[in-house]
């Protein structure tokens, strides 16, 4: 099965992807981020608006990897913004950008578990939590430690690919077919990303970003919990926020009709998207 996901997938472009950009020296994961800004709230925009976000706010962007999209919300008039990543090495890399923008002084790079960071109670105004649903171990514990650090009347806003998204399997800087995940079992696709990226400069650092290996020396995709339009509305519906605003947003336009329909919004929603208030 390895040697047909291999053949398959040589019919399908990669989309770029930062780590594949970084090793061709186009830009680091960083500044790709920075650029993406916009895109990674543009949903939101539907509903609220970039002042109501961020203006006079102090905010936290949960899961901020080398956080370049910190840097761009922190020009957008923050009082003061802090990145939570679990990764610190993406420390340096952060604040470079963010002394590049002229924003060091209003960003902090925090590494450590978005279940339990270390902010006092009521702290933050806004939460962002873009792209890391679907990545968190204990999404539930994740939305109650928002919960406790927002502050009263302060809002979540939260959006995530469903898993069952053309690339919910979050392999698509090797593996470019879409939907690869549907059509291959984990052990094909742990065997089948091993071997694309074992020669590239990054291939072992890749490798243990994606992949772990449970008590029983089984290896597994680790980077991601398989999140679901379902569970995550149950998650969502137990915990004690209250939704503001929820949107499954679908593939592409066309698609709209289709992705309504309970048996393949989970393959055709693009991103769900919520703004949730305490």
């Amino acid at each position: 099965m390895q040697k047909l996901c291999m053949t398959v997938n040589k019919f399908f472009k990669l989309p770029v992807h930062p780590f594949n950009l970084n090793n061709e020296g186009k830009k680091t994961y960083a500044e790709w981020q920075y650029e993406k800004g916009i895109e990674t709230i543009k949903f939101y925009l539907k509903h609220t608006d970039v002042d109501e976000m961020f203006k006079d706010k102090v905010v936290l962007d949960i899961g901020c990897g080398a956080a370049g999209k910190t840097i761009f919300y922190a020009s957008k008039g923050v009082e003061k913004i802090v990145g939570v990543e679990i990764l610190g090495k993406y420390k340096p890399e952060a604040e470079e950008l963010a002394k590049k923008y002229g924003m060091e002084s209003k960003f902090e790079f925090v590494g450590a578990d978005a279940s339990s960071t270390p902010f006092e109670d009521e702290y933050f105004d806004t939460i962002i939590m873009n792209d890391a649903m679907e990545h968190v171990d204990e999404p539930e514990k994740v939305l109650k430690e928002c919960y406790r650090i927002l502050k009263k009347n302060g809002r979540l806003y939260l959006n995530f690919p469903p898993y069952n998204h053309p690339y919910g399997a979050h392999l698509s800087d090797a593996i470019g077919m879409p939907w690869v995940h549907v059509f291959f079992g984990e052990k094909t696709l742990i065997n089948t990303y091993k071997e694309l990226v074992k020669d590239l400069p990054d291939g072992n650092e890749r490798i243990e970003f994606r992949i772990g290996k449970r008590a029983d020396r089984t290896e597994y995709f680790s980077y991601i919990n398989k999140m679901t339009i379902k569970r995550a509305k149950q998650i969502i519906e137990n915990s004690d926020f209250k939704v503001e605003y929820y949107s499954e947003e679908p593939l592409r336009n066309i698609f709209r009709y289709p992705a309504k329909l309970p048996g393949l919004k989970e393959f055709l929603v693009k991103m769900v998207v919520c703004v949730l208030r305490k």
